[in-house]
């Protein structure tokens, strides 16, 4: 797609949801660090979420995680979300931090646990319900650390019994998304390592039930690239949780560590018709920002896959096309390599301006006093962070 104004049309209709966690305190295994004017509670961390947004236009939803976003009254959350011009996206249940789930949660031994577990799990899609939201977003901590802990096999069958009762429990217009994790919390068996298992999982469930791709939950050197090909041909690809890892699950900011690696994978989902609305693949950022300010990091966040998705958009495809079939290695890689090699910035200024934003957003931040204004405001109360 060469010609720049059908590539701002694509940028344009480009939803890229934002996590509500990412608002608040964040850190390491060893501390948690915080910072002024972090939110106290979802109105807050949706009412920044809304800054992105008018910053950036390309923001328009942020996930929920629950219980650390849990309000008296969803439906007057998702009228005030409204009111400030976004809407509440996936609803990301916890069942990872509560002392019962110390050997599991829908895959824990005791029926007991599991049956807790499913009922967070239900009770999310009754929330689902009260805000519009049409995503489930589902991650499991569940795993063993040795060898004879606990049966693999019976595990797997709670996690498919859980699964398929949570999967009945949908709205028509609503739809499931799993997440895998190589490895942690647990170091022997994670019981949803990959994207395999959960590919497996999401075809005995139907056709509202996808893969959902966190980008830093694979193996050193792991092809992102090609297994996003493969889900999105089978029709399993269902979002992304868009961050950058150096070692493993690093949850740093998006383009950070390899800007090439989230263009190689924007390119496949260009080629593949998946960054349009209609294509049902929601884009989100999952990131912990534990040095950097809240706000403007996820305003940067959102320009860096803005910036890749441009780059794919500008591949010559025809040249490329050409290039494969007459077997020529080196002038296909260079047909992508002159793409990521564009400046994208100027064009996405461009963009900014045609909708009536400022061309830099984070600038625009800086400028708006936004910042200045929320840590005056925010003073008392518990701050958001994990676990709250």
């Amino acid at each position: 797609m060469n010609d720049h104004a059908a590539v701002k049309a694509a940028l344009r209709a480009m939803p890229i949801e934002t996590p509500s966690w990412a608002y608040g305190n964040s850190g390491t295994r060893f501390k948690v660090f915080a910072q002024q004017g972090v939110p106290r509670d979802a109105y807050e961390k949706i009412a920044d979420a809304a800054m992105v947004h008018r910053l950036t236009g390309a923001a328009p939803s942020v996930a929920l995680h629950i219980p650390w976003d849990r309000v008296d009254d969803f439906a007057d959350l998702a009228r005030f979300a409204a009111e400030q011009g976004i809407a509440i996206g996936a609803i990301n249940p916890n069942v990872f931090q509560d002392n019962d789930y110390k050997l599991g949660s829908v895959c824990h031994p005791d029926p007991q646990v599991r049956r807790k577990a499913l009922d967070h799990l239900l009770e999310c899609v009754d929330i689902m319900d009260a805000t519009g939201s049409s995503i489930l977003s589902l991650w499991f901590a569940d795993g063993t650390n040795y060898a004879g802990q606990d049966s693999i096999a019976a595990r797997q069958d709670r996690l498919a019994d859980a699964l398929s009762q949570t999967y009945d429990r949908l709205g028509p217009d609503q739809r499931m998304l799993v997440e895998y994790k190589l490895f942690e919390p647990h170091f022997y068996s994670m019981d949803l390592p990959d994207w395999g298992t959960s590919y497996a999982h999401c075809v005995a469930l139907g056709d509202r039930a996808q893969v959902l791709v966190d980008t830093g939950h694979h193996a050193p050197g792991t092809n992102i690239e090609f297994l996003v090909t493969v889900l999105r041909r089978f029709g399993k690809l269902g979002g992304f949780h868009f961050n950058s890892r150096n070692y493993a699950d690093d949850d740093l900011m998006v383009g950070a560590a390899d800007p090439f690696q989230l263009f190689r994978i924007m390119h496949e989902l260009v080629r593949a018709d998946a960054i349009a609305p209609e294509a049902n693949v929601a884009y989100m950022l999952d990131q912990c920002h534990n040095l950097e300010a809240k706000v403007p990091a996820l305003i940067r966040s959102v320009l860096n896959v803005q910036e890749a998705t441009a780059k794919a958009l500008l591949v010559d495809a025809d040249a490329l096309a050409a290039a494969q079939l007459r077997g020529d290695v080196l002038g296909a890689h260079a047909v992508l390599m002159d793409a990521y090699a564009t400046d994208v910035r100027p064009l996405l200024a461009e963009l900014r301006e045609e909708i009536g934003l400022d061309p830099d957003p984070i600038a625009a931040y800086h400028r708006s006093g936004y910042q200045q204004r929320i840590e005056s405001e925010r003073v008392g109360g518990q701050q958001a962070g994990w676990g709250a």
